[in-house]
């Protein structure tokens, strides 16, 4: 088709598509972008079915969240740096990820999204002879790719190799400033350091929390910790019927853990028998620092161990590597009932791990046992009782009391002959 010149005819030395040609050129182009950018799905994830200010009852998450949508509507205008966009399940990342991709192919950009562990398990299969696409040339669209969507990040499994991986493609596109959109589940500050270093470059990334939530839920108690949420400092109770010295001896240990709440620093560990106190003022050091705001874990050592090897199952929404990560850099860690765990050769290697890794960070960390001094260093094997009772870290401690439940039954028993109600304090 000839444009027409102002003199009204043909522009012969001109060619131009007309409009029933542009268009299936358009159409042509959007199925190639569609194809290219891996949605799948997703291309039902726009700007325009998305709530503002997202699904959040909490006011102070709904202006994380309106902050977060606008920078997003910005960078899908104009792809420029990185855009950190971090939150749990369900706050809505992958929507505004999706959503950025959506817009640049509506604009005629292309786009590449990919969650994490699609993009380990492809690079995986790429290996095989039998893949369509090689490796390499996989890798070299991925990391080259003019605006790469990242889902998921965090969610992978922590190898070694798949380290290496992210390593090198975020290390490309890092050293070239290619626009790139990652949305992690992880909290920024618990990703691997060289990863964290680089997502927080001021001169490259803006970051947006979607949500609060997660960072509380993930470090406040569960519904299996009902008794544990009632054991505070001020229910603590004196025990009238202990000696002066069980008195002395009970009274310094609260007035440990107390401190200990007030400035966490190092480990401390309780030993002492059953009911002799030791889980309530570990559960209390946990309750002043959640009153605070402030983030802590409580475990019971053989369900944890449980729980761990449960999240090998695929079907589990906390992934395996997310748990045990948490667990070993939280800042600070309480270990109850350590030494009732079953003594297979993986457990000890898991609770070494731990242990290693929250030592040599002097990550702080309160463990309860039933083992005497004697007994930790008799019994559990060197590479972690010598960290349990390094003077220079750990400030091991013996609670020299009875068990409070005898007395509770004695007083109940007396109460019962009086005919009169009562109550231990």
């Amino acid at each position: 088709m000839h444009p027409v010149l102002p003199s009204g005819k043909p522009d012969f030395s001109r060619v131009i598509p007309c409009r029933c040609t542009q268009e299936a050129r358009d159409k042509e182009r959007k199925t190639h972008l569609l194809r290219y950018s891996n949605l799948g799905s997703l291309t039902r994830f726009t700007f325009d079915n998305l709530l503002p200010q997202g699904r959040s009852g909490d006011s102070k998450n709904q202006e994380l969240f309106a902050g977060a949508y606008e920078a997003a509507r910005a960078f899908a205008r104009e792809p420029k740096g990185w855009l950190i966009l971090s939150g749990p399940s369900g706050s809505g990342k992958t929507h505004l990820a999706a959503a950025i991709a959506n817009e640049c192919i509506r604009q005629g950009k292309p786009a590449f999204f990919i969650s994490t562990p699609d993009l380990l398990d492809r690079l995986r299969s790429a290996y095989s002879p039998a893949s369509e696409m090689p490796y390499d040339e996989f890798f070299d669209q991925v990391r080259g790719a003019p605006l790469l969507v990242l889902d998921d990040l965090g969610a992978q499994t922590a190898t070694p190799w798949a380290k290496e991986k992210l390593d090198q493609l975020l290390n490309y596109r890092f050293n070239r400033e290619l626009p790139t959109v990652i949305a992690t589940i992880t909290p920024i500050e618990e990703l691997d350091d060289r990863l964290r270093s680089r997502l927080t470059n001021p001169e490259l990334s803006q970051i947006y929390l979607l949500e609060e939530r997660e960072a509380l839920s993930q470090y406040s108690w569960g519904p299996e910790f009902e008794l544990q949420k009632a054991m505070t400092f001020t229910s603590f109770k004196r025990r009238p019927n202990l000696s002066p010295e069980q008195q002395q001896n009970l009274e310094a240990a609260l007035n440990l853990a107390l401190n200990f709440a007030k400035s966490p620093e190092g480990w401390l560990v309780f030993m002492g028998g059953t009911g002799c106190g030791k889980t309530h003022l570990a559960a209390a050091i946990v309750n002043y620092h959640y009153q605070a705001r402030k983030l802590a874990l409580f475990l019971v050592v053989p369900d944890f161990l449980d729980h761990l090897r449960s999240a090998f199952n695929p079907e589990r929404k906390v992934s395996y590597d997310r748990l045990f990560e948490r667990v070993k850099t939280a800042p600070l860690v309480v270990l109850d009932d350590f030494g009732e765990q079953t003594t297979t050769p993986w457990a000890r290697e898991k609770l070494y791990q731990i242990i290693n890794y929250r030592y040599n960070a002097r990550l702080a960390t309160v463990i309860t046992t039933r083992y005497s001094l004697e007994e930790i260093l008799e019994q559990i094997e060197a590479s972690i009782s010598s960290r349990l009772v390094d003077h220079k870290i750990s400030t091991p401690f013996n609670i020299n009391v009875p068990d409070y439940r005898g007395e509770v039954k004695s007083s109940q028993k007396r109460v019962s002959r009086g005919g009169r109600k009562g109550r231990w304090d």
